[in-house]
C-alpha cells in the first residue's frame, strides 16, 4: 500500500501525539500504522467540525455533509481531494463505507444540539457511532475476522467512550454538554439538564461510579474476546484497553466530586504498558 498520501499533517500529528491512541498506533507495523493514522485523520477532521463552537450550527452541518458526499463518491469510484488520503487504506483493507458515515452521523448528533443528559438508548447510539464505528474500521486494518472483530469493537468502543465521558466532565461542561445518562442521574434524584448545576451536585460521584461499572463490564467482555486470540493483530486494542481501564480505575480512586483533576497516567507507566503489549503476541 502506498503511504505517500496518508501521512498525518503537522497539525493532526500534533493533536495525536499527546494521546494514548498515538502510543498504541506507534507499536503497529508500518502498513497498519499508516492505515490507522489515515482513519485517525478522518476522525480528527470531522470531530473538529463538531467541536467548533464559533458561529452558527448550519455551516458545521454543511461541512459534515460535504464529507458525507465525498465518502460516498470515494466508494463510487471518484476520489475527491478531501478524501484522497483515505483511498489507499480503504482499498487495501476493504473498509466499510457505512462505518465512515456512522462516524459522521455521530458528529452530527453533537452539531444538532448540545447533548445534555441523554437517555441510555441515545447514549448507546452515540457511542456506537463515534467509537464503535471507529473500532469496526480499525479491526479491518488489524486483520481480524469481522465476527469477533465487530464484537470487540462493540465492547471496547463503548468502554473507551464511557471512560472519556467520565474523564471529560469539566471540558464538556465548558461547551454546554453532558453525556451522563438521564436514567443514572434520576436514580440519584438529579433532574434537569444544566451541566453546570449537575456537575456541582454532590450526588454526581454516585452517578459516575454507576457509569464506570458499566464501562468495566465492557472492558471485561472485550478482554475475554481478546484472550480467545482471534485472528489478527491485537497489540493495539490490548494496549488501549489496558491504558484506559487504568485511567478509569484511577478516576474511581479519586472520585468525581468537584474540584476534579483530569487523570493522566505517568509516562513511565505508559512506556511500560507500550513495551508489554508491543512485545506481546
Amino acid at each position: 500500500m502506498s503511504t505517500a498520501q496518508i501521512a498525518l499533517s503537522p497539525e493532526v500529528e500534533r493533536k495525536a501525539s499527546g494521546s494514548s491512541f498515538y502510543t498504541a498506533m506507534k507499536i503497529l507495523p508500518k502498513a497498519e500504522r499508516d492505515g490507522m493514522f489515515a482513519v485517525y485523520a478522518f476522525c480528527r477532521a470531522v470531530d473538529d467540525i463538531a467541536d467548533n463552537q464559533d458561529g452558527p450550527r448550519e455551516p458545521r452541518f454543511t461541512e459534515l455533509e460535504a464529507w458525507r458526499h465525498d465518502i460516498e463518491a470515494l466508494y463510487a469510484g471518484e476520489t475527491r481531494p478531501r478524501v484522497a488520503f483515505l483511498e489507499a487504506t480503504v482499498r487495501h483493507y476493504g473498509l466499510h463505507k457505512e462505518d465512515f458515515l456512522a462516524v459522521i452521523d455521530g458528529m452530527e448528533m453533537d452539531v444538532k444540539e448540545d447533548i445534555r443528559a441523554p437517555d441510555m438508548a441515545k447514549l448507546e447510539l452515540y457511542c456506537d457511532r463515534v467509537a464503535c464505528a471507529v473500532g469496526r474500521l480499525s479491526i479491518k486494518i488489524f486483520g481480524m475476522d469481522e465476527e469477533p472483530g465487530f464484537r470487540l469493537s462493540h465492547h471496547l468502543g463503548r468502554a473507551l467512550q464511557l471512560t472519556n465521558i467520565l474523564r471529560d466532565l469539566d471540558e464538556d461542561t465548558a461547551i454546554g454538554r453532558l453525556y451522563l445518562p438521564r436514567e443514572l442521574l434520576q436514580r440519584q434524584g438529579i433532574v434537569g439538564g444544566d451541566p453546570n448545576i449537575i456537575n456541582t451536585n454532590f450526588r454526581i460521584d454516585a452517578v459516575c461510579r454507576a457509569l464506570a461499572a458499566i464501562a468495566h463490564t465492557h472492558y471485561a467482555e472485550a478482554d475475554r474476546i481478546m484472550r480467545a486470540k482471534p485472528k489478527g493483530g491485537l497489540r493495539a486494542p490490548r494496549l488501549m484497553s489496558a491504558v484506559y481501564c487504568r485511567i478509569l480505575t484511577r478516576m474511581e480512586r479519586d472520585g468525581w466530586l468537584p474540584p476534579r483533576k483530569r487523570v493522566k497516567l505517568p509516562k513511565a507507566l505508559l512506556l511500560w504498558l507500550a513495551l508489554r503489549y508491543g512485545l506481546a503476541a
